[in-house]
C-alpha cells in the first residue's frame, strides 16, 4: 500500500510570523514533522506545499520533495486545507503516482512520539478505516452559546470524571495528522469521510502552535523529550 505524507506549509501567517520556518528547539518548526514523516517505515514519500520559496528551499534540505510551488488561488487565508490536498493529488494523478492513503500532517503540530506515523497506519488498516483523525481524551466540562448557555454534560447531576462510561467519554481533534483513502479524499473533497477511526495520542502531542505562547510550550516539551539544552 503506497502512502504519502502531505505536509501544507503556506508563508503567511499573522499570529506567528515566518512561523513554519521559525527555530524550534535548534531547527526550523517544519523540519519537525519532515523528519518524523521521513522515519516512518511505511511512507514512502513526503511532500510539502507552499506558496514559499524559503519554505519550499528548508523543507529540501531536510529531506522533503518540493515538486510545485502552490498556487496563489490556493494560498491566501481563506484557502482551504483541503484545496492544497487536492492540487497535490492531481499534479500526482496526471504523473500515475496517486498514493492509495494521503496522510494530512499539520506542521503546526510538531509533537509526536516515535513510530507514531506507522503506529496509526497499522491501527488504519487493522479497522480497515476510510479516514482517520488523532484525538485526545478531554476531562473538559464545555459550555456555548452565552446568550443562552447550554452544557455538554446534565449539571444538575454533575457527573465524577472517573465515573464517566468509555461510550460517553469525549475526545479533542487534535489536527496533528489524518489520514485518507486517497480515492475518497478525492471523491468527497474531504480529508474526512466514509468509516472514520479515532486515532488516540498522548496529551502533549495536543499542542498546535497558533501563537508565541504556544511556540514556548512546545519548544519546552521538545527539548523536555530530546534532552536539548
Amino acid at each position: 500500500m503506497s502512502v504519502i505524507a502531505f505536509l501544507p506549509a503556506r508563508g503567511g501567517s499573522k499570529g506567528v510570523p515566518r512561523k513554519n520556518v521559525k527555530i524550534l528547539a535548534g531547527k526550523p518548526l517544519i523540519a519537525w514533522s519532515i523528519e518524523q514523516a521521513l522515519a516512518s517505515d511505511l511512507i514512502d514519500r513526503v511532500i510539502v506545499s507552499t506558496d514559499c520559496p524559503l519554505i519550499a528551499r528548508i523543507s529540501k534540505e531536510y529531506g522533503a520533495e518540493v515538486p510545485f510551488l502552490r498556487p496563489e488561488s490556493i494560498s491566501g487565508d481563506k484557502a482551504t486545507t483541503e484545496s492544497a490536498m487536492l492540487h497535490c493529488c492531481g499534479y500526482l494523478e496526471e504523473r500515475n503516482e496517486l498514493p492509495e492513503l494521503f496522510i494530512l500532517v499539520q506542521v503546526t503540530s510538531p509533537i509526536r512520539s516515535e513510530n507514531q506515523f506507522d503506529n496509526a497506519i497499522l491501527y488504519f488498516k487493522k479497522n480497515n478505516y476510510d479516514s482517520l483523525l488523532t484525538v485526545v481524551p478531554s476531562h473538559r466540562f464545555t459550555w456555548k452559546n452565552p446568550g443562552n448557555p447550554s452544557a455538554s454534560y446534565n449539571y444538575m447531576h454533575r457527573p465524577r470524571r472517573q465515573d464517566i462510561k468509555q461510550e460517553d467519554q469525549e475526545y479533542l481533534e487534535t489536527g496533528s495528522f489524518y489520514i485518507t483513502k486517497t480515492e475518497l479524499l478525492i471523491e468527497a473533497n474531504n480529508r474526512l469521510v466514509g468509516k472514520v477511526g479515532m486515532f488516540e495520542t498522548p496529551e502533549d502531542e495536543s499542542y498546535e502552535i497558533d501563537s508565541l505562547v504556544d511556540f514556548k510550550v512546545c519548544e519546552a516539551i521538545l527539548k523536555n523529550k530530546n534532552n536539548i539544552e
